[in-house]
């Protein structure tokens, strides 16, 4: 069944149009993964959809009446203030159900002091908990998994195969979308193309497509060389004729002018007959003109790490941390030594982006100890994108004066994909992919000892995160990365710090051999408790049997009934 009906649908702001001639149909079941470069015009397609921005020409039919849809924005300068709505919705049973099965619990408790301490991932959670408990009829998810924790990712992927009804979703997480949808939309040049299957289905159509226009171009170019030889041959021949055909020459030479004069017409009738033909060839070939496939976008990123340091360059004794009566962790016990590749990993709240704060100095240690060294240079990419300046150029946002220096930034903008025109543009203007972009620039344009990148592939289309991978794979120096992105952790990471249960630990493995570790540990314990049922079962068999013997006046008797009782009671305790 068709939910909506969309046609010829164009968008343009400026002199640059960003949308053109889209058109696609929605259905019940659909789950639509809608993917492209950074400013490439999704969120507009999302917005249009909405009714929050207008289309310019184009139109968007609701085949059966009204629809309820449900809305998570990409980005929201959270406040206090923003989410007094939710909250003021608490006794709503459906987000109270949501808040707890997210994680967040007792939220009708928060006080303001609470909000202004939430986590990238609380805000979220809490965003998505009032859009479900809305009652859409339809959801469109922009950015859903920015900031979320592998346990908020489960609910969402859990939830959406459960929703009845269409789900367009805009992200740039390839396990996400693997889990998540059946068909992708891809939005390239303004225009829009319609694949089947997940994300990973449509990478292996997309190569494909791409090799077989290879192979066509390649034979066009083949084709076109042989004529363009032939042709050549033929226009040769015709001067050397009209050469010979207008030569006076000696009076024997003249003696001949009749056979001159043949020529002369044979090689005026062969021009006629080259400019037909020249004529035909190029209706052909523009008829069938296959141009040559467009090189997929090479991001480059450059890091490096200057000097060499000791070995231990951080290291948290006895560190504690706590907001008023709220514990965040505490009494823990950790070391980073240089070159190590950290991943941190943990329920949303648990105080990584806190922990990050103390490790700049923006935040204080509560108890105990968090050493540094002193020589220690640190490059910070936040999860914000909003503390770039509004009104300023991209130059301008990052501060640079002296002419070698701004030429390095283009030259560096370039790379990681922003045009000219964009450069020019105010920070205002630019997508939140495209802001990631100039802060790393900023980051790019100086030597750091220390990355610590703060959900770094939030906002970032997935060529930049590809190459964003390999690059920081060669980086020499020590990388500590908040991410919720499996594919990124695992390629980049072979250690962990885990904050969980008020802990931080240091685990030394990667994501991969940490989860499978803990499904191993809960496997072992089903296996003990299945253990102690298979005894406890042997032992109530043996004590039927001798019950059968006996009397209820026998002392013994008694005994075994005791005990016959208390392994009841066991059995229960493990079954429940």
């Amino acid at each position: 069944m068709t939910f909506i009906r969309v046609k010829g649908i164009n968008k343009s702001f400026a002199e640059k149009q960003i949308l053109n001639d889209i058109s696609f149909d929605i259905k019940a079941n659909d789950r639509i993964g809608l993917v492209g470069y950074n400013g490439c015009g999704k969120t507009t397609l999302a917005n249009i959809l909405f009714g929050k921005i207008k289309q310019d020409t184009g139109t968007i039919e609701m085949v059966h009446g009204s629809i309820r849809m449900g809305y998570l924005l990409q980005s929201i300068d959270y406040t206090v203030n923003d989410f007094q709505q939710v909250f003021s919705s608490v006794e709503d049973p459906d987000l109270l159900t949501h808040s707890s099965q997210l994680g967040l619990g007792k939220i009708y408790e928060w006080e303001d002091e609470r909000l202004n301490h939430l986590s990238g991932g609380e805000k979220l959670k809490l965003s998505l908990a009032k859009v479900w408990s809305s009652k859409p009829d339809m959801l469109i998810l922009d950015e859903p998994t920015n900031h979320l924790d592998f346990k908020g990712l489960q609910w969402l992927v859990e939830q959406i195969k459960a929703f009845i009804g269409p789900i367009l979703i805009i992200s740039h997480d390839r396990s996400f979308l693997d889990q998540s949808v059946n068909q992708i939309f891809e939005i390239e040049e303004g225009k829009l193309q319609a694949f089947s299957g997940n994300y990973s289905a449509y990478r292996e159509e997309k190569k494909r497509q791409r090799a077989i226009l290879e192979h066509q171009y390649t034979v066009q170019q083949r084709y076109k060389e042989r004529i363009e030889g032939q042709m050549v041959q033929l226009r040769q021949w015709s001067d050397k004729a009209h050469r010979e055909s207008t030569n006076q020459g000696s009076p024997s030479e003249k003696r001949q002018m009749g056979f001159k004069e043949y020529h002369r017409k044979k090689a005026k009738k062969m021009d006629v007959q080259i400019r037909s033909k020249m004529k035909r060839l190029e209706m052909e070939l523009d008829k069938n003109k296959i141009d040559k496939p467009k090189e997929e976008v090479k991001v480059r990123f450059q890091f490096d790490a200057s000097g060499k340091r000791g070995k231990r360059l951080i290291e948290a004794i006895h560190l504690s941390k706590s907001f008023n009566e709220r514990t965040i962790f505490s009494d823990c016990n950790f070391y980073i030594k240089h070159g190590e590749r950290m991943g941190i990993i943990g329920d949303n709240g648990a105080g990584k982006t806190t922990w990050i704060k103390m490790l700049l100095g923006q935040e204080s240690v509560t108890e105990g100890d968090l050493w540094k060294s002193e020589s220690l240079k640190i490059a910070y990419l936040s999860q914000d994108v909003h503390d770039l300046i509004d009104d300023l150029t991209v130059i301008e946002a990052l501060n640079l004066t002296l002419r070698e220096d701004i030429f390095r930034a283009r030259t560096i903008l370039a790379n990681l994909g922003l045009s000219e025109k964009k450069i020019a543009q105010k920070i205002k203007q630019l997508s939140l992919g495209e802001r990631i972009r100039v802060k790393l620039t900023d980051i790019l344009m100086k030597e750091y000892d220390v990355l610590i990148l703060d959900e770094p592939t939030n906002h970032l289309d997935l060529p930049s995160r590809e190459q964003l991978e390999d690059t920081l794979s060669e980086f020499t120096g020590t990388i500590l990365v908040v991410s919720h992105d499996a594919y990124f952790l695992e390629r980049l990471c072979d250690r962990l710090l885990v904050f969980k249960d008020e802990k931080i630990i240091r685990v030394e493995t990667g994501l991969k051999e940490y989860n499978q570790n803990k499904y191993q540990i809960k496997d072992k314990t089903k296996e003990s408790a299945d253990e102690k049922l298979m005894i406890i079962n042997n032992r109530i068999t043996a004590i039927l049997g001798e019950l059968s013997l006996l009397t209820p006046g026998d002392e013994k008797y008694h005994q075994l009934d005791l005990e016959f009782k208390e392994l009841i009671d066991q059995k229960k305790l493990l079954l429940n």
